[in-house]
């Protein structure tokens, strides 16, 4: 102690003992700095979905003020990895019905937000509603529009109570109606659908399609030979389902009524050529998608080094249902009979001359609008040029907007391939578009050219065909806002959990026909079906049927078999679907009211299906070859035609 006071007494001293306290306590700082900066983050902001589903990945938007300090963050008490170099993260987190608030803790830094997990079985109910109501009142724009009020009265409740249900009523036009319009490609099909109504329009007023009407009528003299040349017309137009529906029905109509064959029959051959033969053929607008999926559900297989396109090709062996379908619309029309509902309709029609349906798209007031002016002369060739350039000119602007050099010039691809890779990658909406628009120019110089109606008259007939397509389009768009429905509610992923993994890889195909043509049924899109299903069960077969002890040459059959039927399944769905956009244009060209035409087909579709499944994918997985299932399954078409089918002269 006394030293202590001698050692005060050293005028530097204090100095001293005042610098390595200051020391003492900036180290301590320091290490307190660093320690709380260890444990903390930079504020940060949390964004979730509107729409969180039970049980299904939900992404969880975080946005960080700065750079995090850490690379994990908690999301109700489970532990994820984000990319500290970045200030935005999006976190997967699946919910449970228990969940009452998300929790997201960053460091020492936690963000809560109120939620309430909608149960995945409510997903069903928009579009299963929709689907009956149509086909118990026959009205589809309020079946639509009551499908999508459900769906979001569902997310509504689920967010905000009661008085969410009346925000979800106003959000039917302000998020979904919109966000269906808000879509190129959407746009760009009402666009192309309304100026082939004027096209069509204006070629009935000039006299042109009641000349080709006339022409046709010379060869196809009877209801069999009108109907014939629909389905020749529908296989050559097989590079798009789009263009195949609204050329062939719209050319065809006048064509038809005049031989005495109903609506309903004209719309089953548009529906039941287009989608099939664009399916299967190797040259069109749907081969860049399939390839696509096809290969993201390759991918996660590390024992297959095989292209996608070979799989395609390998898997057609396979394709019963698209292949059986093109057989048996042509076995109706050779043999004449039909059966069902359909039989009823071309009964009436032979014998009353009435194809009309009592609740048909289009009023009188709109039909008018296709009838030719009187005292002009009627010439074939007006309704030819327009409609093959349409045809055309979507072939041209396909390859336009695909064109690739490199695989043109790549002397390892062949000829076929070459083809099916342009056609793939092209842009067949802008095409549809340019094609579309070309023919209507034409077909309006031709027509004021020639002096058959004046200016005034050729855009009026342009509006009036507009108009007559106003329908169709509201009930597209309404098709693509319950779509829009669905898909935020995981509707696909509740169909899902209807395949069960442990079932033998025999059955594995046949189920999954039946669970595509399920989803397609449910969702009214075959595209959006093959997106789903091809990721998801082209790898799951391959590691069922490996744990099953098969080697990768047994594999290989039933793998093909299993891409083949996911395509199959989502035509027959698509087939079968009032919601399904492809159905509806259909019957919309044809100008077939929608319910009677899903009403009338769904018997000849389910027909086909059945004996696609057991005539041709089951017994295919059990080792019997395509070349002896083929000749099969068209001898059961055959007898069921024979022998349900009844004469409908």
């Amino acid at each position: 102690m006394n030293l202590l006071k001698t050692l005060c007494l050293i005028p530097q001293f204090p100095k001293v003992l005042t610098f390595i306290a200051m020391r003492k306590i900036l180290n301590v700082l320091i290490l307190l700095f660093i320690t709380v900066r260890a444990f903390s983050q930079p504020d940060f902001s949390v964004e979730k979905p509107e729409v969180i589903i039970e049980g299904v990945p939900t992404e969880i938007s975080l946005h960080f003020d700065d750079l995090p300090t850490s690379n994990t963050v908690l999301i109700n008490g489970s532990k994820y990895t984000i990319n500290s170099n970045e200030k935005t993260a999006v976190v997967e987190h699946k919910f449970s019905s228990d969940d009452e608030q998300l929790s997201v803790q960053a460091g020492t830094t936690t963000k809560t937000s109120p939620i309430n997990p909608i149960s995945l079985w409510l997903s069903i109910v928009p579009p299963l509603l929709a689907i009956l109501m149509a086909l118990i009142f026959r009205e589809v724009l309020t079946s639509l529009f009551l499908g999508i009020f459900t769906g979001t009265a569902i997310i509504g409740y689920h967010n905000d109570g009661l008085a969410g249900i009346g925000s979800g009523f106003l959000s039917i036009f302000d998020e979904y109606v919109i966000g269906a319009l808000n879509s190129w490609d959407h746009l760009a099909v009402i666009l192309f659908s309304m100026t082939i109504g004027a096209v069509v329009t204006v070629i009935s007023k000039n006299g042109g399609m009641q000349g080709v009407v006339n022409r046709i009528s010379k060869k196809a003299k009877t209801a069999k030979g009108g109907q014939l040349a629909t389905y020749i017309l529908g296989i050559s137009i097989f590079f798009d389902d789009y263009a195949n529906t609204l050329v062939v029905g719209n050319t065809m109509r006048a064509v038809t009524d005049k031989l005495k064959v109903s609506r309903e029959k004209l719309a089953y051959l548009v529906d039941s050529t287009a989608a099939p033969i664009a399916a299967v053929a190797f040259v069109t607008t749907w081969i860049g998608a399939e390839l696509g999926y096809i290969q993201d559900g390759v991918n996660t297989i590390p024992q297959l080094s095989e292209g996608a396109y070979s799989i395609f090709l390998n898997s057609l062996s396979y394709s019963f249902y698209p292949i059986f379908t093109l057989v048996f619309v042509l076995m109706l029309i050779l043999f004449q009979r039909d059966f069902g509902p359909m039989l009823k309709a071309e009964n009436k029609a032979r014998k009353t001359g009435e194809v009309l349906s009592e609740s048909s798209n289009m009023a009188n007031s709109e039909l008018e609008e296709f009838e030719r002016k009187e005292g002009i002369p009627m010439r074939p060739i007006n309704a030819i040029i327009p409609v093959l350039i349409i045809v055309l000119g979507t072939i041209i602007g396909l390859f336009y907007t695909g064109w690739d050099s490199q695989i043109w010039q790549d002397e390892s691809l062949g000829l076929t391939r070459k083809l099916s890779y342009i056609i793939g990658q092209s842009d067949s909406y802008t095409s549809l578009l340019w094609s579309s628009l070309t023919g209507l120019v034409v077909s309006i110089l031709m027509t004021i050219g020639q002096r058959l109606l004046s200016l005034q008259e050729v855009m009026d007939s342009v509006v009036g065909g507009y108009k007559s397509m106003i329908t169709a389009m509201m009930i597209l768009t309404l098709a693509w806002s319950l779509a829009q429905i669905t898909q935020d509610m995981h509707t696909a992923a509740f169909l899902k959990q209807l395949w069960s993994p442990e079932l033998s890889p025999v059955f594995i195909p046949s189920i999954t026909f039946l669970l595509a043509a399920l989803v397609a049924f449910s969702t009214g899109s075959s595209w959006g079906t093959m997106a789903i299903l091809y990721p998801l069960l082209l790898p799951a077969t391959y590691q069922i049927a490996a744990s099953a002890g098969f080697e990768h040459g047994e594999i290989m059959p039933l793998f093909y078999n299993v891409v083949s039927c996911i395509l199959a399944g989502s035509v027959l769905g698509d087939h079968c679907s009032p919601i399904s956009d492809t159905t509806i244009l259909s019957s919309l060209s044809a100008d077939c009211h929608h319910i009677d035409h899903v009403r009338t087909q769904l018997p000849y579709a389910l027909s086909v299906g059945g004996v696609a499944i057991f005539f041709g994918t089951l017994p295919a997985a059990f080792g019997i070859p395509s070349w002896i299932l083929f000749p099969v399954g068209i001898g059961m078409l055959v007898l069921i035609v024979r022998y349900l089918g009844k004469s409908s002269v």
